[in-house]
């Protein structure tokens, strides 16, 4: 078992929850660097626990992977995002189901997940951040009530760059394939090879 993703994890999880009255006091921080960050510290943790320890056939990772999707579409939710910072109930829910829900059933399940539902989800990851950055930047009242309204305005602005962001670095391997999958092409197209 390699040590270095689990211990980074621990790390960054622990690191994550001293900081987090700074995190939460801005939507953006919140949103966009402390939910993400705590579903990687979940991935690092888990990966390096169980992946090469726990085999999953390819239903049984479909099934995990939109366990992660609903989870990650419930903390999506204004109102939830409110009661994290105001309830210690949906706080803890919040440092654990992220974690363990998203990060960790990506960490065992995205890789043997079917290609179709990858690239569905990608493109519906890409919808949603649009559609959220549309309605963060337009919503004529607050959506968060534990945010100002120009914090909202610019959280919906970061949804847009990551958006477009994500939209460059997934469609850039479809554009510019890497150099080894090139070469092994036409290696195996060449006409010595037919």
């Amino acid at each position: 078992m390699d040590r270095a993703p689990l211990i980074f994890g621990s790390t960054l999880f622990l690191v994550l929850v001293l900081f987090r009255h700074m995190l939460e006091a801005n939507p953006t921080t919140h949103m966009l660097v402390l939910l993400p960050l705590l579903a990687a510290s979940g991935y690092l943790v888990l990966s390096s626990i169980a992946l090469h320890r726990v085999r999953i056939n390819r239903p049984a990772a479909n099934s995990l992977v939109l366990v992660a999707v609903f989870a990650i579409l419930f903390w999506m939710l204004p109102r939830n995002i409110d009661a994290s910072i105001t309830e210690l109930a949906f706080k803890a829910a919040k440092f654990t189901t992220i974690p363990l829900l998203v990060g960790g059933a990506l960490a065992l399940a995205w890789h043997r997940s079917n290609p179709y539902l990858q690239g569905f989800l990608k493109a519906n990851a890409l919808s949603m951040l649009g559609v959220l950055a549309f309605l963060y930047t337009h919503a004529p009242a607050r959506l968060c009530s534990s945010y100002l309204a120009a914090d909202q305005v610019k959280l919906g602005y970061g949804f847009l760059w990551i958006a477009l962001a994500l939209c460059v670095v997934w469609c850039w391997p479809l554009f510019f394939p890497m150099p080894r999958a090139a070469a092994f092409e036409e290696h195996s197209l060449s006409p010595a090879r037919l």
